[in-house]
């Protein structure tokens, strides 16, 4: 009788975990679904992003096409000031933007503010580099400005 009541109680929480790890994937689902239906745009004040904020894409499209005008349009008319659209999975723009970032219009980039003196903005990527590569072995590693070099941490 033991064994049954046991068995009976073991089943009643696998079903339990089995119902909470189906609603746990589909909540997982729809949280990725939202995030890839929004839209970024980075506030400019004075070429310097002030904030980000996600909009969705229903109020950054034109006949179902995300336009970023629109959107950037959308931003200002709701809240005022200047707004660029930056993209989450950095696939155009160089970076995403975040606040302190600078929105370079000859580019039309967002880069990040210069993290030493001797780092260089490469064109390519629009990433500050180190003028020495890091070192990919050992570590980790942390940069001195002072001696313009990688030192252990």
């Amino acid at each position: 009788m033991w064994f049954c009541a046991m068995q009976e109680r073991s089943a009643e929480l696998a079903a339990q975990l089995q119902a909470q790890a189906a609603t746990q994937s589909t909540l997982l689902q729809a949280a990725a679904h939202t995030r890839h239906n929004m839209a970024h745009f980075a506030e400019l004040v004075n070429g310097i992003v002030a904030r980000v904020i996600v909009v969705r894409n229903a109020d950054t499209a034109s006949n179902g096409v995300e336009d970023g005008a629109i959107g950037a349009a959308f931003c200002h008319n709701l809240l005022g000031g200047e707004w660029v659209q930056t993209s989450y999975n950095n696939n155009f723009r160089y970076n995403y933007a975040g606040v302190g970032f600078t929105f370079d219009t000859a580019r039309d980039a967002f880069i990040a503010p210069q993290p030493f003196a001797s780092w260089v903005l490469d064109e390519a990527t629009c990433r500050w580099e180190a003028p020495v590569p890091m070192p990919s072995e050992g570590g980790p590693w942390a940069w001195d400005e002072g001696t313009e070099s990688w030192t252990a941490v």
